[in-house]
């Protein structure tokens, strides 16, 4: 099961396995240090996906994220090896981190008042007096208590101090990365086996999910995709940016005959994430016409690839791909050419967003940044061509992570 990426000789070692405690020093190190540039004193971190990064705390209800009713808080000081981890219930988190006990503690209810007037003498005891704050999300009775939660004044926003610390992964955070890419490589070869007309959208969910926790999967981060493409864009769905639609959630749909489908998976593994994109077609083989908007996405890919490598910007990147494809931007434009992947399925560094060019001039590739590539090669009355790629910088270039064909289209 290959693909036609080439890997590159590189110093980066991936290890079979990834050593966790290795992992949690590494990862708390690269916070901590990110704090400090940035002047931060303390963390103060709600969202599910911080707190996997800075405790190891992996809580597989992503969906109940959504609240803080019942969901993990964690709070980092520099000072202190170890995050503080609120949780509301041991069993509800899988941590690979081993906290000292006098450092994973009860539940904070901070959707509450009560929860928060609580939750604020906690801090006070454990953020120096005077230290700045910074914390990624607020629920409306935090915000109504910012006072007493924040006397040194109002919280800076964690995804900065969150984001420079993430951008560059250790190598056992590429290691469950990499595990988390083959369990679902692997769930597709079966779920691309039962690809039939006639077969439901969420019957292809159902044998991803069941075949991808089989393989050791942690959780299932996004409802699968295997959205059916319209021919053209007069037959699809109205967006408010006057283009595709992508995703559109699962139904019951029966598939039939030549539909072209645009499939996007995502589970997790230890808390990191896998990124799977492919087009497939129902029942039959591609029209030529396909076929050559196949061979226009690998040409994309390949420009890409040239000039992929530590020191190289994001700009680069997007304009090889713009070049590649006749002066045209090839990837939808609420969306973008590449992305991030970690302990989320989708992080910075991110790739011809309406962050604007002056962003990506100044986004500069680090080795072991890993990006997913996905360039959408579209044409009205075809229904597409979108695959994604996921790889690891390194200063001579990259490595593959993804290792699954493009079948049915050519090679």
């Amino acid at each position: 099961m290959t693909n036609s990426l080439t890997p590159e000789k590189t110093s980066i070692h991936i290890p079979e396995r990834p050593d966790r405690a290795r992992m949690r020093r590494e990862t708390g190190a690269r916070l901590r240090a990110a704090m400090a540039e940035q002047g931060v004193g303390a963390l103060v971190l709600l969202e599910d996906q911080s707190v996997m990064y800075a405790t190891g705390a992996s809580w597989p209800l992503p969906d109940a994220g959504l609240t803080h009713v019942e969901s993990p808080v964690a709070v980092v000081v520099p000072d202190d090896e170890w995050p503080h981890l609120f949780l509301p219930f041991r069993a509800g988190a899988a941590t690979d981190s081993e906290l000292p006990a006098d450092h994973v503690h009860g539940p904070v209810y901070l959707e509450f008042d009560e929860g928060v007037e609580i939750f604020a003498k906690i801090l006070a005891d454990l953020i120096p007096s005077g230290a700045t704050v910074a914390v990624d999300q607020l629920t409306g009775a935090m915000r109504r208590a910012h006072p007493k939660l924040f006397p040194s004044g109002p919280p800076s926003d964690a995804a900065l101090v969150l984001s420079a610390a993430k951008i560059v992964k250790t190598q056992d955070e590429l290691a469950c990365i990499r595990t988390a890419v083959r369990i679902t490589d692997t769930a597709m070869v079966d779920v691309q086996a039962a690809l039939a007309p006639g077969i439901r959208q969420i019957d292809l969910s159902a044998a991803f999910v069941r075949r991808a926790f089989e393989l050791g999967a942690t959780a299932n981060i996004l409802d699968p995709i295997w959205q059916v493409m319209p021919n053209s864009k007069a037959e699809g769905v109205w967006t408010t940016h006057n283009d595709l639609a992508l995703p559109l959630l699962t139904t019951e749909r029966e598939l039939t005959a030549g539909d072209v489908l645009w499939t996007d998976v995502s589970i997790t593994y230890g808390g990191y994430c896998s990124d799977f994109g492919r087009t497939w077609v129902v029942g039959q083989d591609p029209s030529p016409r396909q076929q050559a908007q196949f061979a226009k996405w690998r040409e994309i890919m390949d420009a890409v690839l040239a000039v992929t490598r530590a020191g190289a910007t994001a700009a680069e990147l997007g304009a090889a791909a713009t070049v590649a494809n006749d002066g045209k931007k090839p990837w939808l434009p609420h969306f973008y050419l590449g992305h991030g992947i970690g302990v989320g399925p989708a992080e910075m560094p991110m790739i011809g967003t309406d962050l604007g060019e002056d962003f990506d001039k100044n986004l500069v590739l680090a080795p072991g940044t890993v990006l997913v590539l996905e360039p959408v090669v579209w044409e009205d009355g075809t229904g597409g061509y979108r695959a994604e790629e996921i790889i690891v910088i390194t200063e001579e270039g990259f490595i593959p992570l993804t290792d699954y064909p493009y079948a049915p289209y050519g090679n």
